[in-house]
């Protein structure tokens, strides 16, 4: 099958055309900018060469007919009409507890995305105007939600449940939720795949870092802890996100300076984490400043690593120990650096780490040594694979 998969946020749109026969990604790209006098389309060329498209101010709609223009032009396209999309696949972040798997997009369905708005208030608003566009454009088409939330609905109550009055989870949902679901459960099969070992016989321990950043704590093929929380808020220090913090110092700064609620979610969402500490986000120019003897860079860079490593350490002993560890995303697939200082410490579980293995950037391979009692492994992550994948099985169904 060729399933287009949709990634659609508040002010961009990207995409990629899989074919899940062979598991190629026949085309990808996205629009930016969207709803701004600049708005354009990026795209990567039949060649692999990338080229920009401008558009112009535009909405989804016309920005996701402007990605099937581009996937059927003559000359750039790689398919002669939208006939040949046998069905549409679309990220979407918060599914709450009413979704558990990928689901096939009903008018019900749709409600029920709704109704998780205030849950994710950023992202399932914009998610679903991916799902309206393509419905205008091709409603023929079947469509099919994955959610960011669903592979964690396996935790158990001890895990998601928060020490707050329990009115607020009955009434209000206010739980763990964790996010980058469908990351974690692609990475962890494919590890096992890759080592040739049965998922349903381990322990694993998937990090996903990146400028969001969260893990998983993996047993026997199931998600029982994460690191993110009722929002992508919680957990690891972030690109610009706070991850844990004490809620009294919250509470402690809206009085001190006054703050609305308004004014404190975006300290915490947008003006933290690396930025907040070392004045920058993007962990290559952190590595720089620390290269140049940049002390508050180096802090950053610290509390980064120390909170990776605390978080495997907790899971390993929530699991009763671990027999994977698996990097991804952005930082995780290519800082080498990050990757040795968050492991050295993992010594006293076995964790050895092969210094020359361990140089490589954005490829599958076993980093550890083969005298370590725990395998860490990088596993670059293909979100839209998965997506492309659960959109064939239920469509298939039909």
């Amino acid at each position: 099958m060729k399933i287009l998969v949709i990634n659609s946020g508040s002010s961009s749109v990207k995409y990629k055309l899989i074919d899940t026969t062979s598991g190629n990604t026949m085309a990808e790209g996205g629009v930016e900018k969207i709803g701004l006098p600049d708005g354009f389309l990026k795209y990567k060329r039949n060649d692999g060469s990338k080229a920009i498209l401008e558009l112009g101010k535009t909405d989804h709609q016309g920005s996701i007919k402007a990605i099937l223009n581009m996937l059927t032009d003559p000359n750039e396209g790689c398919i002669n009409s939208y006939a040949e999309i046998d069905a549409v696949g679309h990220r979407v972040v918060h599914g709450a507890e009413k979704f558990t798997e990928s689901v096939l997009i009903t008018d019900e369905v749709k409600d029920m995305i709704r109704q998780c708005y205030d849950l994710a208030p950023l992202h399932n608003p914009a998610n679903m105007t991916g799902i309206e566009a393509i419905t205008a454009l091709m409603p023929d088409v079947p469509q099919v939600g994955v959610f960011d939330t669903a592979f964690h609905q396996t935790m158990p109550a001890k895990s998601f449940m928060y020490a707050l009055p329990y009115k607020f989870y009955k009434e209000d949902g206010v739980r763990r939720y964790g996010f980058h679901g469908t990351s974690h459960r692609y990475v962890s099969q494919r590890v096992c795949e890759f080592l040739g070992v049965d998922i349903k016989t381990q322990r694993i321990i998937t990090c996903h870092v990146g400028n969001g950043g969260s893990i998983t704590a993996v047993e026997f093929g199931k998600s029982v802890d994460t690191s993110m929380g009722l929002t992508p808020t919680e957990g690891l220090m972030m690109g610009t996100r706070v991850g844990d913090v004490d809620p009294g110092a919250l509470t402690f700064l809206m009085l001190k300076h006054n703050l609305t609620a308004e004014q404190l979610q975006k300290i915490i969402n947008k003006e933290s984490g690396m930025l907040g500490i070392a004045g920058k986000s993007d962990m290559r120019e952190i590595e720089s400043a620390v290269n140049a003897g940049d002390e508050i860079a180096k802090l950053g860079l610290d509390m980064y690593e120390q909170r990776i490593t605390k978080y495997i350490g907790a899971y390993a002993a929530e699991m009763g120990g671990v027999d994977i560890i698996v990097f991804t995303g952005g930082v995780g697939e290519n800082q080498t650096g990050l990757r040795a200082n968050v492991c050295a410490p993992l010594a006293f579980m076995g964790v050895e780490i092969d210094a020359e293995a361990n140089k490589v950037r954005g490829e599958e391979t076993v980093i550890s040594t083969p005298a370590s009692k725990v395998k860490v492994c990088v596993i670059p992550t293909d979100e839209e694979l998965m997506i492309a994948r659960d959109t064939e099985a239920i469509v298939s169904k039909k």
